[in-house]
């Protein structure tokens, strides 16, 4: 990894008023504590873990009804175990600024559907009562599984919020995803109540999803309560408008759980099977956020928002933020309607002072060509981040030179198994033109070669040696951990391999290469490629197919599909479409192929798995002699096409 050019770098002034540096501080006047630089203090809190992250809860605060003793009992991966003994609800570390500040604006939600709407502290908390009140009356308790297809809006916070208060577990799709994807992962854990918004408005088109909600009500035998959000019809038969469950007058009671309680279930997706039900817990997700706020540098006095869809984990991400007593600003729309300068324009006209998005939310502005510093005031924007897939160095080049000179970019890279960012930024530190600056405080983030040997200063895998609160409890369902294990733990024993070429640098920057493995990700959010084949497979026309995801550093993602088309049909336009059509309805538009190729078979290994990881592999540069061994092949000589194809793609 060469020296990369220093494109800011943070005053003196700044640096002395970080949440970061208030933290060090801290550490030195109560804990007796010093560091002579960033690594040091890495170090120190990947080695001692309990000082580490007893000093994250004291240091925040963090409310308990019965505080934890012990951080982690159990140092192993997987089974870790984290604060036993201790009650908390996670809903009490947000709301508590409800009694603080009341009356200021916590929420602020721009939709294309709803207009602009804002919640002060106490109508957020007032609303929450509400909802938990009435769910409590349909039988909701803890450990029950509520459910919802809702956008990026209020409505999805104070559902989740009212859950998570009675110790329910929270689970939410984005409303555009298909009924089949939706199943696929709501029927796995069994909810007692569904919550839908039957339409919405995108890229100012009226988009009626109310057969779709039906399917997936129908699809669902275990919810006795169904509550809507109607927009594009009048509200039906046998469901609960949610306009009458917000205004009860009633007192929030949370729910004090175990630390490692439920919280909500998120889901990520491999090559096989179903996307797979990753369960978080109350008291991993409070520590983790609270730790991730010092690499945000976020306070009471920040406007914050990340341009995310409901379906991503930076959905979850966002109540990091609210966790600080920050402002949270919310979007609800198409982010190039009318024009790639309409969100730049929410920045300025909320006063955001953080806001965050998806690298392909950058490359899109770049090559748009807008010039968002000469389009509208961001004076009160200081800190920008950025993930979902790796950011380019054009793209770092292009937000100092046409968003902001002085702003402090931080892109982040980690993942919905672990909520939260193995690599990310340090306010405190110079930021370098296509470079992450540091791993994460309590996250011990290496490179590891195929031997488990640790690299420096030179591409590997990913792994995480040491256990984080955050780390999945189990996967729903998974009852003696084997979908866990093989996920992550398969690869390096007793150490969790997240997936992602890295490479660190001797000072602990990093740059992130794109997936090792065959997860599809499209403009940051990410899909199991068994998702696509149901869709693609369960045409008649179509008898097998293998699909891979180009992303790799300072290109455009690519990902061509390869049919192998039934006995007597061809690949002509029509069917083309069909297959488009297929995915479109069944997973999202998101994952739409760039070019859908005809093969005559598939590669497989003997035990019949699709060789998705070598292809990808071969597709982005690999020698074809290393990356797949042919005598574990069933069919070698499939891989001889996709050795010509990437020959093609590369001239």
């Amino acid at each position: 990894m060469t020296d990369r050019r220093i494109l800011w770098t943070p005053s003196a002034e700044r640096v002395a008023g970080t949440l970061m540096a208030r933290f060090e501080r801290w550490l030195e006047a109560e804990r007796g504590l010093t560091f002579t630089d960033y690594g040091a203090m890495w170090d120190w809190s990947v080695t001692d873990l309990e000082g580490f992250w007893s000093a994250i809860w004291q240091f925040f605060d963090l409310p308990a009804s019965v505080p934890p003793t012990i951080f982690l009992a159990k140092n192993r991966m997987p089974g870790a175990e984290w604060g036993p003994g201790a009650k908390l609800n996670y809903v009490d570390h947000l709301l508590r600024h409800a009694d603080m500040r009341p009356d200021d604006v916590a929420v602020v939600v721009q939709s294309e559907t709803f207009d602009r709407t804002s919640l002060t502290w106490a109508e957020l908390r007032a609303q929450v009562a509400s909802v938990a009140a009435h769910l409590a009356d349909m039988g909701v308790g803890q450990g029950d599984r509520v459910v919802a297809i809702l956008p990026n809006t209020q409505t999805a916070v104070i559902a989740f919020l009212a859950t998570a208060s009675l110790g329910a577990v929270w689970s939410l799709c984005a409303p555009d995803m298909g009924h089949v994807a939706i199943l696929d992962r709501f029927t796995q854990i069994e909810p007692k109540v569904l919550i839908a918004q039957d339409g919405y408005t995108h890229a100012g088109k009226p988009v009626d999803r109310s057969a779709v909600i039906e399917q997936i009500s129908a699809g669902l035998p275990s919810v006795t309560n169904r509550i809507m959000v109607p927009v594009a019809h009048a509200l039906p038969d046998g469901w609960t408008d949610w306009a009458t469950l917000i205004n009860r007058n009633a007192t929030l009671h949370s729910k004090q759980v175990p630390f490692e309680h439920p919280l909500w279930i998120v889901y990520s997706s491999g090559t096989t099977g179903n996307p797979k039900p990753i369960v978080h817990s109350h008291g991993g997700i409070v520590l983790e956020s609270a730790k991730q706020s010092l690499h945000q540098d976020l306070g009471p006095k920040d406007r914050y928002a990340w341009l995310t869809s409901s379906g991503w984990i930076m959905w979850n991400s966002q109540f990091s933020a609210l966790g600080q007593g920050a402002m949270l600003a919310m979007y609800d729309g198409a982010p190039h309607h009318p024009d790639m300068g309409v969100v730049w324009r929410f920045v300025a006209d909320e006063g955001l002072t953080y806001f965050g998005a998806g690298a392909a939310f950058y490359a899109g502005c770049l090559k748009a060509g807008i010039s968002p510093r000469t389009d509208v005031d961001l004076s009160a924007l200081r800190s920008l981040g950025s993930t979902g897939s790796p950011l380019s160095e054009d793209a770092y080049n292009w937000i100092y030179t046409e968003v902001k000179e002085d702003v402090w970019l931080a892109p982040i890279s980690g993942g919905t198994d672990l909520a939260g960012a193995f690599v990310l930024g340090h306010p405190s530190m110079p930021v370098r033109a296509g470079e992450m600056q540091c791993r994460a405080l309590g996250n011990a983030v290496r490179a590891f070669d195929e031997e488990g040997t640790e690299l420096i200063s030179a591409v590997g895998e990913l792994v995480c040696t040491q256990p984080l609160p955050s780390m999945p409890l189990y996967f729903w369902g998974d009852e003696d951990g084997s979908r866990l294990h093989d996920a992550y733990f398969d690869t390096y024993p007793g150490i969790w391999r997240h997936g992602d070429w890295i490479e660190i640098n001797a000072r602990g920057g990093s740059v992130i290469f794109g997936r090792s493995d065959a997860t599809i990700n499209r403009k940051g959010l990410r899909m199991g490629s068994a998702e696509i084949y149901q869709a693609v497979e369960g045409l008649p026309e179509i008898m097998d197919s293998l699909v891979v995801d180009l992303e790799f550093l300072g290109r455009e993602s690519f990902m061509p599909l390869f049919v192998v088309p039934a006995k007597g049909q061809r690949l002509d336009d029509a069917l083309k479409d069909k297959i488009n059509n297929a995915i479109r309805t069944g997973v999202s538009a998101r994952f739409v192929p760039n070019e859908i190729i005809e093969v005559a078979d598939i590669p497989r290994t003997l035990s019949g798995k699709k060789l998705e990881v070598p292809v990808k592999k071969l597709l982005l540069g690999g020698d074809p002699v290393h990356v797949v061994n042919r005598d574990s092949m069933a069919n070698p000589a499939s891989f001889d096409f996709f050795i010509d194809y990437a020959k093609a793609r590369a001239t």
